[in-house]
């Protein structure tokens, strides 16, 4: 067969004999469903059976071969994945044996969601209602980079009730995102009942009123199903085609109940409904690999700035994405922001370089995830935030990037109770024990703006990705011992690496961020009465520096000192390190243990006894219980 003809839907309608061959190969994936499924004993055949349809078609036309320029199918409801394996095994994709003999078992790459261990799948799926948005990354994506190539996101009919979904709808017409084509799935039912009875919703609607264009056709007709792609294809805006399908179609004993969303239907059922001969696979598109691999950009850090006077950390690190953007004109570069160009200092960017801020507007749930599949899709791509948002509000967000092997580098201030008056709405503090959740993450934190300028540098150059955070207050420059700037000059990030800040060898204070000043300041304060106290600056809080610790602990008190929860940020994680190691010193940990008020920091320091003082006090009364004289 010459499936030429309709490769990139350049035919006007499939030949007969097309649509002849459609059917069979729809016939036979349906089969592979079924045994899938039933040789794992769990999956979701419903919506995999509705959905096979579309998944079929698309493989078979859309342009995923090419390197450059390709297109790309997202699926968003990713529970169908048996009938995505099924079509890309019956054009010769995957080995569909093997996929019907492994699947959800054993660590297989055939999981029971797509999984970005097979070639071809574009993105690992699972939450539902973030599909769109991925879409909306990869497409804005090809608009940067000045390539041709078109987004397909597959969504079922009821995740289309959840909010990101809305958000991206609006900013797919925004940012005239004219290749991007959706298709729904809608088999109206859900797995609780009928969409109806779940969450009453018009889809159509939705589209049409955030301006895309609505074709509605029969899901399983394969020839109106094909001329539907093709209308979208050459729409010029963005087009979402509502597929009208039957859950469970070419089981008739199953279809239309909505029991069989997640239940394995029995043998009897179906065993005699479609061809014997399940290994027939057509060789349409015999190896090929469509997968998006991450890319690997060739960035120029630029001259990093040194800072002599108090400065905040947002500042320093708008202006050293400034700095990146202006020295990197032949990079894709996108900053991502939601209304926030003020607070988080993209101004100087927004006027000079405005094609490369994406406004999101307050969308952060789109935002997170536009972001994310615009970083797997090679550009170099900032997420400005604030804490509360970038990491509390939109962690499932971040999750699913983590699982995607993006390269997204996110940037978040007014973290801790250094937001102040904002009130405890906006103190981020548990974005330390959050992002340590997700294995793929680096995590740091600015104690100053020359580390801040010196990690955005470092993010903008290290691939997978990176979270820089930072309180939102001015802070003093750190100096070394004698008075120079000590994150100046050619001072370099390595991640992983804490810095001695000062050394001492009677205590250790552990501590980062917006603490570390004034963990300097008591050190100082101690030295005046004979006390030596180190102050190590644990940027990296979840890469911890065992050399760094150990020659905390050798002093005998190790005191941790941060502006987030003292429950779960890095005193918890020192000390589970100290027992771990089987260290012997004394350990005390200082840190937020309630939610803050409307105050200024220096203020709510003092109430949570987080203050220069208390610390001061701590570390007396820590030398004190480890000399037998408890004050």
């Amino acid at each position: 067969m010459d499936w030429t003809s309709i490769r990139s839907f350049k035919a006007e309608r499939l030949s007969e004999a097309q649509r002849q061959e459609v059917s069979r190969l729809a016939a036979r994936a349906r089969r592979d469903v079924l045994r899938m499924i039933h040789s794992a004993g769990s999956g979701h055949v419903g919506g995999s059976l509705s959905s096979l349809d579309a998944y079929l078609l698309l493989l078979l036309c859309a342009e995923t071969a090419s390197s450059g320029g390709r297109d790309r199918v997202v699926v968003s409801h990713g529970h169908t994945a048996a009938g995505l394996y099924a079509a890309m095994g019956g054009i010769g994709l995957l080995d569909v044996e093997e996929a019907v003999r492994t699947f959800r078992r054993d660590g297989s790459i055939y999981e029971g969601h797509p999984s970005l261990q097979i070639p071809g799948i574009e993105w690992a799926s699972g939450s539902l209602g973030q599909g769109l948005s991925v879409g909306c990354g990869m497409a804005l994506a090809e608009v940067i980079k000045g390539g041709p190539g078109r987004v397909f996101v597959v969504m079922g009919d009821g995740e289309q009730a959840g909010g990101q979904l809305q958000e991206a709808r609006e900013f797919a017409v925004k940012y005239r995102l004219g290749r991007l084509i959706g298709i729904v799935d809608c088999n109206g039912l859900q797995a609780s009942g009928r969409l109806e009875d779940v969450m009453p919703q018009n889809i159509a609607a939705k589209y049409a009123a955030a301006g895309w264009g609505v074709i509605e056709t029969d899901g399983h007709d394969h020839q109106a199903l094909y001329q539907a792609l093709r209308t979208a294809v050459g729409a010029g805006s963005p087009t979402v085609i509502l597929a009208r399908t039957v859950m469970g179609k070419g089981v008739p004993a199953i279809e239309g109940q909505h029991g069989y969303h997640g239940k394995v239907p029995a043998v009897e059922t179906w065993a005699g409904l479609f061809p014997p001969s399940a290994g027939d696979v057509s060789q349409v598109r015999p190896g090929e690999v469509n997968c998006l691999p991450p890319v690997e950009l060739s960035v120029r850090p630029g001259t990093p700035r040194v800072y002599t006077t108090p400065m905040d950390c947002r500042s320093a690190c708008g202006e050293a994405i400034y700095d990146l953007s202006a020295a990197n004109a032949d990079v894709p570069i996108a900053v991502i922001d939601c209304d926030l160009i003020d607070s988080m200092r993209l101004g100087r960017l927004a006027a000079a370089m405005p094609e490369r801020l994406i406004e999101c507007g307050i969308q952060e749930h789109n935002a997170a995830t536009v972001a994310a599949a615009m970083s797997r899709s090679g550009v170099l791509t900032f997420y400005a935030d604030f804490g509360v948002f970038g990491v509390d509000e939109v962690y499932g967000q971040l999750r699913m990037a983590d699982f995607n092997e993006t390269s997204l580098k996110l940037i978040c201030t007014h973290v801790g109770l250094d937001a102040g008056e904002d009130g405890k709405t906006h103190q981020c503090v548990d974005y330390v024990s959050l992002l340590a959740n997700l294995h793929g993450f680096k995590t740091m934190i600015a104690a100053d703006a020359n580390q801040a300028d010196r990690m955005i540098r470092y993010a903008a150059r290290t691939a997978g990705n990176v979270a820089v955070c930072m309180g939102r207050s001015k802070l003093p420059v750190l100096t070394d011992e004698d008075g120079g700037v000590f994150y100046g000059g050619g001072a370099a990030i390595e991640y992983g690496r804490a810095d001695w800040i000062r050394r001492g060898g009677d205590a250790a204070i552990v501590t980062c961020g917006s603490m570390v000043w004034r963990a300097v300041n008591v050190s100082r304060k101690l030295a005046e009465a004979g006390i030596r106290v180190g102050v190590l600056n644990l940027s990296c809080p979840v890469a911890l520096d065992d050399d760094a610790l150990a020659e905390a602990c050798r002093t005998g008190l190790v005191v941790t000192y941060e502006d987030h929860n003292a429950h779960t940020g890095i005193g918890a994680g020192i000390g589970a390190r100290i027992a771990e190691r089987g260290s012997s010193c004394r350990f005390k940990r200082i840190g937020i243990n309630a939610y803050g008020k409307s105050a200024n920091p220096e203020f709510l320091y003092r109430q949570q006894a987080m203050d220069e003082d208390s610390l001061r006090r701590a570390v007396l009364d820590g030398l004190n219980h480890r000399r037998g004289h408890p004050s």
